[in-house]
């Protein structure tokens, strides 16, 4: 039966792209001589397992909001708009103090607009795969024309200091894009987004009675090694690419020889010789949603990366949630 009232739509348009990105981290750099002093490791041994040199913890006045608010205005200056051009804010976190009020809504009057969408994710380190694919389909749907998407985290809130397993990995910082409409088809600049949730295994990463991060750190490493390479691929074959046309890989910075493992497998599927491969918990640590954007930024402030490179990232963590897509660089 037809409806008496036709209920109008926005106009689709050919999809996104990446207009602008920031980053933020906080000053205190805490290195792995430092931890030494208080849980039984040495810097040798944590390199060697998980590939960091370094890492960020916030001071007690900086927030998921404080350092969020500071990426996003970066990545608007870097994509020439101001706060009023903005239709929506995601944030994606998994270390708000609070489940209310969110994020996005105080991020969002900090940085200086209020009257618009803003709303949380949380997947977790997938988090800012699943915010940027939310925010393409909303700018390709006609609802929002440019959304601001911000990873940001604060997990030193969340972790206890004499456990190794996680003190040593987990870090804070946050980094943003921004997204806006593509000018036409051969203009886009955002991939369908590749995305899953391993339900199963959600046992092995979360907050135990204490409020403490706890993982099992073997089983999530079994399973990121040989299952997130998979999802990357799924990823490239939604936006009809292959593995050769890749010039950046940005898997979450979780540990650097699961980064390693997925670019292995990338090569092995075709990817040049030449791909960038992101490295960026060497110095930042596992900044969970806050990876990826900080870790593009920092590449590209680097010299590593340049405007026009396509781009596949990657997330995965609690949940256990994975997504991923193929981005052009702004």
């Amino acid at each position: 039966m037809a409806l008496r009232t036709a209920i109008r739509q926005p106009e689709p348009i050919a999809g996104a792209r990446l207009l602008g990105l920031g980053s933020s981290q906080p000053d205190r750099i805490v290195t792995n001589d430092e931890l030494a002093q208080r849980v039984e490791t040495n810097d040798e041994w944590i390199r060697s397992r998980v590939g960091i040199a370094e890492r960020r913890f916030a001071a007690e006045s900086d927030s998921v909001v404080s350092m969020g608010a500071d990426a996003g205005s970066k990545a608007l200056a870097d994509a020439g708009l101001s706060p009023t051009d903005l239709d929506g804010v995601i944030v994606a976190t998994c270390t708000m103090p609070t489940p209310i009020p969110n994020a996005a809504a105080q991020l969002a009057d900090r940085i200086g607009v209020n009257g618009i969408g803003a709303m949380d994710i949380n997947t977790a380190c997938a988090g800012f795969c699943y915010g940027t694919g939310v925010a393409a389909d909303m700018i390709r749907t006609g609802t929002a024309r440019h959304v601001l998407v911000v990873g940001s985290e604060k997990l030193s809130d969340w972790l206890d200091m004499d456990d190794r397993s996680t003190c040593i990995i987990f870090a804070d910082g946050a980094g943003a894009a921004v997204l806006g409409p593509a000018e036409s088809a051969d203009d886009v600049g955002v991939g369908p987004v590749a995305w899953g949730a391993a339900g199963d295994l959600v046992s092995t990463i979360g907050i135990d009675e204490k409020n403490f991060l706890r993982q099992e750190g073997q089983a999530v490493f079994r399973w990121a090694t040989t299952k997130i390479a998979p999802v990357a691929m799924a990823a490239l074959d939604k936006a009809g690419l292959t593995p050769a046309d890749i010039d950046v890989l940005v898997p979450h910075q979780a540990n650097l020889r699961i980064v390693e493992a997925i670019a292995k497998k990338l090569r092995s599927e075709g990817a040049r010789d030449d791909l960038v491969v992101a490295d960026d918990i060497v110095h930042s640590g596992n900044t969970s949603s806050a990876s990826i954007p900080m870790a593009i930024d920092h590449m590209r402030g680097a010299g590593r990366v340049r405007s026009g490179d396509v781009a596949l990232i990657v997330g995965f963590g609690a949940g256990l949630s994975y997504g991923g897509q193929v981005v052009v660089l702004p």
